[in-house]
């Protein structure tokens, strides 16, 4: 079974003449062990595709399913704690909360999500793969660019989620750093049996990806 599911998914936004049609019979879908990798140019609609998929915005028309479970059929505290289990979302907006360290930023998730987060000696390979095991102790304000979405990269993965949505997580990046994280999510893919999405403009994740779609003017189409 198809661990997330994209079926006729439509979103508009707006009515009559500011009427926009940003996603047009979307179809879609990917399984545990897989890194699907969507491709596309700023527009076309990759952050809107990824926010449907985590159940973050509902489609206009269509249908998403998270193991087979149809997420219109559940209540918004059902969504709520689906997300909070079963998803880990890496943003453009690297959303780290800016009076707490990168440290207090993994107890944080603790307290949000008590259970089923890895462990400190996990968390400290995880931080030592990335390389960001040597600022644990400084502020978002005193990190890079790359540093903040490496930080950010961590603390979704920290969740240990079944499913990994992830928003152009190398764009500031430079190539080595993509190779480091490019591996580590085909890892975790096969190795731990997430379905990982990652939606960007970023060809150098391609060797990576199982799967590579590309998203333009609203529709999605599968590369052979």
């Amino acid at each position: 079974m198809a661990t997330l599911t994209l079926e006729h998914v439509d979103k508009i936004f707006g009515q009559k003449t500011s009427r926009v049609q940003v996603l047009t019979d979307v179809n879609f879908e990917t399984t545990a062990g897989e890194l699907s990798l969507v491709l596309g140019p700023s527009g076309a609609g990759k952050s809107t595709f990824l926010t449907i998929a985590g159940g973050l915005q509902t489609p206009s028309q269509g249908n998403v399913q998270i193991d087979g479970q149809a997420l219109n059929q559940l209540s918004a505290r059902a969504r709520d704690q689906l997300r909070l289990n079963r998803i880990g979302f890496i943003l453009q907006a690297h959303n780290l909360v800016p009076y707490l360290t990168v440290k207090d930023q993994f107890r944080l998730v603790d307290k949000v999500k008590p259970k089923g987060n890895l462990s400190a000696a996990a968390l400290a390979r995880l931080l030592q793969d990335l390389g960001i095991d040597k600022v644990v102790n400084q502020y978002p304000g005193e990190l890079s660019g790359g540093q903040s979405q490496r930080v950010a990269i961590a603390r979704a993965l920290y969740q240990n989620p079944a499913i990994i949505l992830a928003d152009e997580p190398t764009a500031a990046l430079d190539s080595e750093r993509v190779k480091v994280v490019g591996a580590l999510l085909q890892r975790l893919a096969r190795e731990q049996h997430k379905a990982i999405v990652v939606v960007t403009h970023d060809l150098r994740l391609r060797d990576f990806a199982d799967h590579v779609y590309q998203l333009m003017d609203g529709h999605l189409t599968l590369e052979q």
